[in-house]
């Protein structure tokens, strides 16, 4: 799928989640209760004022994202997805994709949110293992990760997991186990991160204060080389840095933000780029909850930051995300995009040492990286761009 001017990804955000992990860096807030009606109004009314701004588009994806967007009544999805159908038109194969926690689900509330539109799943598994998902902070054990899995399977034509690895302890035998089991499971796609230590989080003062120790360097580099050998082996291969699929079953709302598509953020803390009198222009979304639905109701929108975004930043943010794709940064999308070639847009010493020491590759489709440079991307990222 290639994203065209015409055409637009609509982010929602429902910030709420039952309780935090604690290696969550994502705007979520744990409330004793939310106002549904208030809300409700308020997102139908945040998309009326971006579909005004945006004008006529096509709509490829919707993505419900948070937060635990299964917390919200399937009402309020239905009238979220009907406000944009009033403001632009739906493509025929549109995927609308709800994030969903295991303990926030059951078969019958995958039922109202298919009856509501949504038509695929993605489910935050974590871990198959009881001890991981107690040190992850999460509240689901694996045999509630397990029925939501089926739940999925069961109501939704597509779906997907996600699985943190590369944890504290974990070995590369434990991991193969637990991933084999993974795969037996999966439908046609997968996302499988790395567990990373944000700062602000948690986690972070407990590694800090020594509280656990991560993965050394070789260890985290043969985990993330068993996934790809397992998940090839599966018929799953990555076509992300930290997401599989089989071919035709990528997430289309994903693609957009990794092509340099245009997509829409509605909702606390919501980020967009959208081409605006012909600019890229990066809009933010107040991150409070209680700031953002103040905001809408007062003013009919949540946006803190509308921005034109200068041509080094365009194009910084197109090869930050263009190179977590296996199929890397297609040239004419580049030129279209960014309104130069790759080769032109980069200092020349630092691509061609990069493609001299193997971890990148040019030729007439595009930028990519290699196997070697996909596994130290960051690194990579900071080589070439500075």
């Amino acid at each position: 799928m290639t994203a065209t001017p015409d055409t637009l990804a609509l982010y929602v955000h429902w910030p709420f989640c039952l309780s935090k992990c604690p290696y969550c860096d994502f705007n979520s807030h744990v409330r004793d209760t939310v106002d549904e009606a208030r809300w409700r109004a308020a997102l139908v009314r945040e998309i009326g004022h971006v579909a005004a701004l945006c004008g006529p588009k096509t709509i490829t994806s919707v993505f419900f994202g948070g937060g635990t967007p299964s917390l919200m009544p399937a009402g309020t999805v239905a009238a979220v997805l009907e406000a944009a159908a009033r403001g632009w038109r739906f493509a025929d194969d549109v995927e609308i994709t709800l994030e969903a926690n295991p303990t926030s689900v059951e078969v019958g509330r995958f039922r109202d949110f298919r009856a509501a539109g949504v038509n695929r799943v993605s489910v935050g598994v974590q871990a198959l293992d009881n001890r991981a998902l107690e040190f992850l902070g999460r509240e689901h054990d694996a045999g509630q990760a397990l029925a939501a899995i089926e739940a999925a399977r069961a109501t939704f034509a597509r779906f997907s997991f996600d699985l943190i690895y590369d944890r504290p302890g974990q070995t590369v035998a434990a991991w193969r186990a637990e991933l084999g089991r993974a795969l037996a499971l999966a439908g046609d796609h997968l996302s499988l991160y790395q567990l990373t230590i944000e700062k602000g989080t948690p986690f972070y003062a407990a590694r800090r204060d020594r509280a656990f120790e991560m993965p050394d360097e070789d260890t985290s580099a043969a985990l993330f080389e068993t996934t790809q050998e397992l998940c090839d082996a599966a018929g799953l291969p990555a076509y992300e840095i930290s997401n599989h699929a089989r071919p035709g079953a990528e997430c289309r709302h994903n693609l957009t933000y990794w092509t340099g598509g245009d997509y829409a953020g509605v909702g606390p803390g919501a980020h967009g780029r959208l081409t605006l009198d012909g600019a890229a222009t990066a809009t933010e979304q107040a991150p409070s909850p209680e700031d953002w639905l103040a905001r809408v109701e007062a003013d009919g929108h949540g946006t803190r930051l509308s921005q034109a975004l200068d041509p080094r930043t365009r194009i910084e943010e197109m090869v930050m995300t263009g190179l977590r794709l296996a199929a890397g940064i297609g040239r004419d999308t580049f030129l279209a995009r960014a309104g130069i070639e790759i080769e032109d847009a980069l200092e020349p010493r630092r691509l061609r040492r990069l493609i001299d020491g193997g971890m990148l590759q040019i030729d007439q489709n595009g930028l990519r990286t290699t196997p070697d440079g996909r596994m130290r991307l960051n690194a990579v990222l900071g080589a070439l761009l500075g």
